[in-house]
């Protein structure tokens, strides 16, 4: 197929086909933006229970004739993932054009790097992805809705379902309400505090601090207005809390800008769901009219915290 600058809707239809999985996964791929400092799991259908189980038993001096009651604590939580679909129209020509000049695909030798059906269908399943990681954090479920933010609930909208449930709140440990907006004055010392309010069993993880670029840069600036005697150009970017011994990680998000919370947990708490292994999910080639294309493609996409204990998480309220 290689030197193609047209393909027949047979040839779309049977990259659709023969690529499928790889399709399906590069939405995924395309949001590693996010996902790297999240856990991916793949193989969820519509619901699966995640969460962990404590109890208080423990060990004591050896006494033969000692019992004790085993209360366990199931904390079980929903990771919901939810059937979605696409039918996004494509003039052909118009995409293989566009891949054209991505390679710089020329006469000759250059003719090798031409793009295939396949190569075409890659450039449309990976746009979606931008979609994704746009709402991983303020996607709020509509079942009616017609845009990827209606199709699950992100974390962001999880999370203040949970304050308004009084499942994250203060008294529990789980949330700090900051008493100010954080400035480029006083960001240190207020991501300090929070540091001081962590459960200490979850202090002693390595901890992303999921916030806005804004927060990092604010906290930045005034490290430096605050630690005037070292050299800019060298430590100005800070990637952790000071006194955190470097495991409070700053981790500034694109799709985080206009959140009203940081999040501070570890990448194991952050769970994505997806199918990727059943056959429900599909993608089709399909011409309803002269000269345009029909991608449709269905796939089933969720977000979790798998836990919400003060030993897990702390959420922190922003005040605008």
């Amino acid at each position: 197929m290689a030197g193609k600058l047209t393909f027949t809707l047979q040839e779309y239809q049977d990259a659709a086909r023969k690529y499928r999985k790889e399709l399906l996964m590069l939405p995924i791929i395309g949001i590693q933006e996010t996902l790297k400092y999240m856990t991916g799991r793949p193989g969820i259908r519509y619901k699966e229970s995640v969460g962990t189980i404590t109890g208080d038993a423990q060990f004591a001096p050896y006494k033969p004739q000692r019992k004790t009651n085993v209360n366990l604590n199931l904390d079980f939580r929903t990771l919901e993932t939810f059937f979605g679909s696409v039918v996004a129209q494509f003039e052909p020509n118009s995409a293989v054009s566009t891949l054209l000049g991505a390679v710089g695909a020329t006469k000759g030798d250059g003719q090798m790097q031409t793009p295939t059906a396949k190569h075409v269908l890659a450039l449309i399943a990976k746009g979606l992805s931008q979609h994704l990681n746009d709402a991983i954090w303020n996607g709020q479920r509509n079942a009616n809705g017609d845009t990827t933010k209606d199709l699950f609930d992100g974390f962001d909208t999880i999370t203040n379902k949970e304050i308004t449930a009084k499942t994250i709140a203060a008294d529990k440990g789980n949330l700090y309400v900051m008493p100010e907006a954080i400035t480029k004055e006083n960001a240190v010392d207020a991501l300090k505090e929070v540091l001081f309010k962590l459960n200490p069993h979850l202090r002693a993880e390595t901890l992303y601090a999921y916030c806005s670029q804004e927060i990092v840069d604010k906290y930045n600036e005034c490290y430096l207005l605050t630690h005037a005697g070292i050299p800019y150009n060298t430590q100005y970017q800070q990637t952790a809390v000071e006194g955190s011994n470097g495991r409070l990680i700053l981790l500034p998000l694109a799709n985080k800008t206009d959140s009203s919370f940081i999040h501070i947990t570890t990448k194991n708490n952050m769970l994505v769901g997806y199918d990727q292994m059943g056959d429900v999910e599909s993608i089709m080639v399909k011409e309803y009219e002269p000269f345009i294309l029909s991608y449709i493609a269905t796939m089933f996409f969720g977000v979790q915290f798998e836990s919400i204990d003060p030993h897990r998480m702390m959420v922190v309220k922003l005040v605008k």
